[in-house]
Formats: structure tokens, sequence, C-alpha cells
């Protein structure tokens, strides 16, 4: 098959490249979010610039960089645009279970895809089941002496799968057999990517329905997944991490546009008026104190964002038990910030910036919306449990894929 391969990114440039996208892509995230506009050209963008194969070690070819630089790449994402900045999250969370599990060809196979510009999906979730780590979906010897397997079951919030070209499905192999990847193309025969995902938030992520209806797997695109969590590992606290990053990209978003607001578009307050003898919204000095309490929020999560990212690169060098605890509990910090942040900032811009901000036709509202859809993937309250947990007499967080 032939490549052609994306750019290579320092840190530096991962930044300033993820940056200029941003700003690109905050253009039009209203128009997108009011009439669900997918981002196909936006993803195309994001592909091309090299951003999704960063994390691709140097032995496999890539640039190596690590939890932190990512972290930062995925917030500034996500502050012109969440949606976009959340399709690729089990992009990269699966090139690091190729990394954690893959087999030397597997690596070079699809991993050198990443370098190719290729994007992986998401088939992990199944809303039908009875517990969040259920799964009915399985891996079944196709019995023809192929060496095949054969794949079944329906998925959930699928975010990516219809903008992939690889589709990572979590299933059984064998009947109540240990979980493992089963990597599927996007477009092979069974497989059936439906677009009705109809959240109130993070309304263009194309989180839908993939079914997959005796769909053949070659058994080296199976990829072990359970011993993961036979060990100490860094795995859920790097999903987690970027899931952070999104909910403070949204937070630094819902400033960014509040100011905006205020400086352009709103009157000052009669009380304002009368009392201090204002001309702007913009000088109310409770609409400066207002801004000036959200920003310590939105400072406070970034920075945990960042304190988190480094734990989990420290960790991921020399994976311990201990290691591994310290960059979930940063990382649970991080997700408890964000989470608060994202939820203030996107509610209070609303009472800084007065009645003319509710108007629809603004498309403020998708703030909190995208926030507060977003926010539910993990309840905040279980990390500050476990936060508190260990605070009190050092009890390590679960060693699962959540935290």
């Amino acid at each position: 098959m032939s490549r052609t391969p994306v750019p290579t990114h320092s840190a530096r440039s991962a930044i300033a490249t993820a940056t200029d996208l941003a700003a690109r892509f905050a253009e039009g995230a209203a128009q997108r979010d009011r009439e669900r506009i997918l981002p196909a050209a936006e993803i195309e963008a994001l592909s091309a610039s090299g951003l999704l194969a960063i994390t691709v070690p140097v032995a496999d070819g890539g640039a190596g960089l690590g939890a932190e630089v990512l972290a930062e790449v995925v917030r500034l994402i996500a502050t012109g645009d969440p949606n976009i900045a959340q399709v690729p999250h089990s992009h990269f969370v699966y090139v690091n279970a190729l990394v954690e599990q893959g087999t030397p060809s597997q690596r070079e196979f699809l991993l050198g895809e990443v370098l190719a510009g290729k994007r992986f999906g998401n088939a992990q979730s199944e809303i039908r089941s009875g517990h969040v780590r259920d799964h009915a979906t399985t891996l079944r010897a196709a019995g023809d002496g192929s060496g095949e397997w054969v794949l079944d079951g329906e998925k959930g919030y699928a975010t990516g799968a219809l903008f992939a070209h690889w589709i990572p499905v979590l299933a059984h192999l064998g009947e109540g057999g240990p979980l493992h990847v089963a990597w599927v193309g996007r477009h092979d025969h069974g497989v059936s990517v439906i677009d009705d995902w109809d959240g109130l938030g993070q309304r263009t992520t194309a989180s839908g329905t993939v079914r997959l209806e005796g769909v053949r797997v070659a058994a080296e695109r199976v990829t072990a997944y359970h011993l993961t969590f036979e060990r100490p590992q860094t795995y859920g606290a790097f999903a987690q991490l970027l899931h952070a990053a999104i909910d403070a990209g949204i937070a630094r978003a819902a400033i960014r546009e509040a100011a905006g607001f205020v400086t352009t578009r709103s009157r000052p307050y009669p009380d304002a008026l009368a009392v201090y003898d204002v001309e702007r919204a913009a000088e109310d000095p409770l609409v400066v104190q207002a801004f000036g309490e959200v920003e310590v929020q939105v400072r406070a999560a970034e920075a945990l964002v960042a304190v988190a990212g480094r734990a989990v690169d420290r960790a991921r060098a020399e994976v311990t038990a201990d290691s591994a605890a310290e960059a979930s509990l940063a990382v649970a910090a991080a997700r408890a910030a964000t989470t608060t942040a994202s939820l203030e900032a996107s509610s209070r811009l609303f009472e800084v910036a007065g009645t003319r901000s509710a108007l629809a036709g603004l498309g403020l509202d998708r703030h909190w919306r995208n926030a507060r859809t977003h926010t539910l993937h993990d309840p905040a309250a279980w990390k500050v449990h476990h936060l508190g947990r260990h605070a009190i007499d050092g009890t390590p967080p679960p060693n699962h894929g959540q935290i």
C-alpha cells in the first residue's frame, strides 16, 4: 500500500500548528454546531497537519512526543472547536494500545498507517449492556480452516468511527474470552457506521453507532487488550488526560468569546451607570470581578492539565505501581478541575454578557452544552473520591481504564 508521509513535528512545531488550526476551526464552529455540519474538511486538515502522528514512538518512525505535549495540542484544538478535538481522542488512545500490546508486525503496519495520515476510530462502548465494562461483541473462530475470526456486535458512542480508516473494536476472543481489539477497515464487508448521535452538546463528533455483522478479521489484526490491566499501567490516565484537555479548551473558549461579546456588544447595567458612571459593560466592576474569578478557575485547570501530563510522562518512562498511581491521581485532579471550570465558565458568560448573549443565533450556548455533554464521560465526583481516599490513608486508585 502506498503511503504519503505526514509532517514530523517537534514539541514546539506541534503546538504552533495546533494554535494555527484552532484559529481556523473557531471560525465556523458556531455554524457547524447550529446546523450540525460534520467537520469532514477540518478533520482532513488535522490529518494533513501531521498532529495525529505525533505520539508514534521514535522506534516506530514517529516523533515520540509525550503526553504533556499532546494534552496541550488537544487543549488548543478544543479552544477552536471541542468537537474536532474529541474526534481523534480514541485515535490517540488506540495508538497507545498498539504501543502497549501490539506485535512487531502490527506496530509496523498500523503505526505506519498513522504516519501516512490514516485515522483510527472507536467501537468500544455498548449502550445495551448492564455495566459500562460489559461487552457482548465477540470474535468467533471462522471454522473454515482460514485461521480468521468472525466479528458480530453493536457499539455506541463510537466517536471518530465515521471519519476513520481503521476502527478498533473491543470484543471477547471466543465466548466469554478475554477482551481483545479487532482492527477492522472502515469499509470492510459487514461494517456499518450510523450517524445517529443526537447529543445536546458535542453535536458534530458523529458519536453514533457501529454495527458489525459477520465481519471477517485476520488473526494478525487482533491485539490483546486485557493484558494491559494485569500490571501497573498509564493507559487509563493517558485517555483521561485528553478528556481533561478538551474540557480545559472549552473553558478557555467560553472566556474568550464572552470577553469579545462584553467588549463589543454588551450594554452596561443601569446600576453600573448610576453607581460608577461606566460607559461600557466591560468597565462594570461586577463584570470585571466575575471574569477574574472565572479566569482563576480556568488557569488553575490548565495548570493541572500540564502537571498531569508531566506525571503521565514520568510514569510511562518507568512504570511502577507507585508512579502509575501518581499519574492517575494527577489526572483525576485535572479532570475534577476542568469539569468545574468548563461548566462555570460556560454558564457565567451569560451572567456577565447580559440578555443579548442568550440569542440563539449567536450560539454562545454551545459552550455550556459542549461542557455539560463532554464532562459526563466519567463522573468528576469519583475523581474527587479517589483523591480523598488517597489523601486520608494512601489508598491507590483502581487499576482500570477510567482513571
